[in-house]
C-alpha cells in the first residue's frame, strides 16, 4: 500500500524547501508567496537500516525500501476557502491524501519575509485549520442534509448512521474545529464511514516545526514550545527539522558523509527518516520484509494485518489462493546466519490465516490461484 502525505502551511514558512531536501524533486523555491502553483509529487524512500542488516546475511541483486509520497501544495492564506490567494485549487489537492504535514515556522530570518509580517507558530496553525475546517464545512452540511433526506424514506439503510456521524462533524466545522476532534470515540466502522466524507478535517495531521540550523533539534526554542503545546492539546505530534541543514544533507552524495555531517551536528538521524517514523506511527503502519537473490524489498501493512493481508499488498492472488505464510526474524537471521540454517534449526514458522503480522518479519507466501 501507498502512503501519501501532503505538506501544507502560510507561504514562505519553508515547504517546498523541505520538499526540495527530502525528494531532491527540484521544486521550485522562491522567496514570495504562491511560489508553488501545481502541487509538486515526490517519491521517497523510507529509510530503514533492518534492510542492509538483511543483505549482509541474504545476497541479493537489489533492495527495494518501503516508499512515501510526498505532495507540496502551495501556501494557504486566510481566506483559502473563499478562494483567496489560489485558495480551493489547492484544497483539492489536500483531499487525495492519507495524512497532513503541516509546516509550522519557527524561526526568525529578515531576510524570509512572512505572509503576516512576523513569526507567530500558533497564529499561522490557526489560520491553516480554519480555512482547512471552512473548506470542509459546506461539503459536510451537504452531505448532511442529503443523508437526512434518504433517512427519512428508509432508501438507504445506513444513511441515519451517516447523519448521526455528520451531525457533530458539522458542528464542531462551524466553530472553526476539525471533524477528527469529535471522532475520538469512533469504532473502526464509523471511521470508515467519516474517512467516506472525503473530508479534509478526518485525516491525520503532523506538525512540522521548521528550525534555523543554529539549533536544528530546536531546544530552548520558545516558538517550538508554542508548537508543541498546542499539538499537545489536540493529539498531535511534532517533528522538529531544519530545512537549511536537510538541503545541506541531500546534497552530499555519500551515505557515510551524510552520517558524519548529522553527528557533528548532535543529529542521529535524517529529517526523511524522523518525518517517515513519524508518519507510520500517525497511520497506524508498520513494514515487513521479503527476501531473497533478485531482491530484498519492505512492505507497508497496516499494524494488525493478517497474514492473507500483507500478501495481498504483493499480489491479489496471493491473498485469494493464501495457503500459508513461512516467518522468521532479523534476529534469527543474525543467530543461524541464512534461511537453510534457520530451517534446519526449526525457527522457521508455519503460519496461517489468522496470524497477525509483526514490524520486521521476513516472510515468504504459498498460494494456490
Amino acid at each position: 500500500m501507498g502512503l501519501s502525505t501532503g505538506i501544507v502551511g502560510l507561504p514562505n514558512v519553508g515547504k517546498s524547501t523541505i520538499f526540495n531536501a527530502l525528494t531532491a524533486a527540484g521544486a521550485l523555491a522562491a522567496n514570495y508567496p504562491f511560489a508553488t502553483i501545481e502541487p509538486n509529487n515526490g517519491v521517497v524512500a523510507v529509510p530503514d537500516p533492518r534492510l542492509k542488516e538483511i543483505e549482509k546475511l541474504i545476497k541479493t541483486e537489489k533492495i527495494v525500501p518501503a516508499y512515501l509520497e510526498i505532495k507540496d501544495i502551495a501556501g494557504l492564506v486566510a481566506g483559502a476557502s473563499q478562494g483567496e490567494g489560489l485558495g480551493n485549487k489547492f484544497l483539492g489537492h489536500i483531499r487525495e491524501t492519507d495524512a497532513i504535514l503541516h509546516v509550522v515556522r519557527c524561526f526568525s530570518n529578515d531576510d524570509v519575509v512572512h505572509v503576516s509580517g512576523s513569526v507567530d507558530p500558533v497564529r499561522d496553525i490557526e489560520i491553516i485549520n480554519l480555512e482547512l475546517a471552512l473548506a470542509d464545512l459546506e461539503s459536510a452540511e451537504r452531505q448532511l442534509e442529503k443523508n437526512r433526506r434518504s433517512a427519512s424514506s428508509s432508501k438507504d439503510p445506513e444513511a441515519g448512521q451517516r447523519a448521526d456521524l455528520l451531525a457533530p462533524i458539522v458542528e464542531a466545522l462551524q466553530a472553526g474545529k476539525w471533524a477528527r476532534t469529535v471522532m475520538g470515540g469512533y469504532d473502526a466502522n464509523m471511521h470508515r464511514m467519516a474517512r467516506n466524507f472525503g473530508l479534509i478535517t478526518t485525516k491525520p495531521v503532523l506538525y512540522v516545526a521548521n528550525v534555523d540550523e543554529g539549533n536544528p533539534t530546536g531546544e530552548g526554542n520558545p516558538y517550538v514550545a508554542q508548537v508543541r503545546d498546542y499539538a499537545a492539546a489536540e493529539g498531535a505530534d511534532v517533528v522538529v527539522i531544519s530545512g537549511a541543514i536537510e538541503a545541506e544533507i541531500s546534497a552530499l552524495e555519500n551515505e557515510a558523509e551524510k552520517l558524519d555531517f548529522l553527528s557533528s551536528l548532535g543529529l542521529e538521524e535524517s529529517g526523511l527518516a524522523k518525518l517517515s517514523h513519524a508518519a507510520y506511527q500517525l497511520l497506524a503502519l508498520q513494514s515487513y520484509f521479503t527476501a531473497g537473490p533478485k531482491e530484498i524489498r519492505a512492505w507497508t501493512i497496516p499494524i494488525g494485518a493478517k497474514a492473507p493481508q500483507a500478501a495481498g499488498v504483493i499480489h491479489t492472488d496471493f491473498e485469494k489462493g493464501f495457503i500459508r505464510a513461512e516467518v522468521y526474524t532479523l534476529d534469527d537471521l543474525k543467530t543461524y546466519k541464512g534461511e537453510s540454517a534457520i530451517r534446519a534449526a526449526g525457527k522457521l514458522r508455519s503460519e496461517g490465516k489468522e496470524y497477525i503480522v509483526r514490524d520486521g518479519d521476513i516472510m515468504h507466501f504459498l498460494f494456490n490461484v
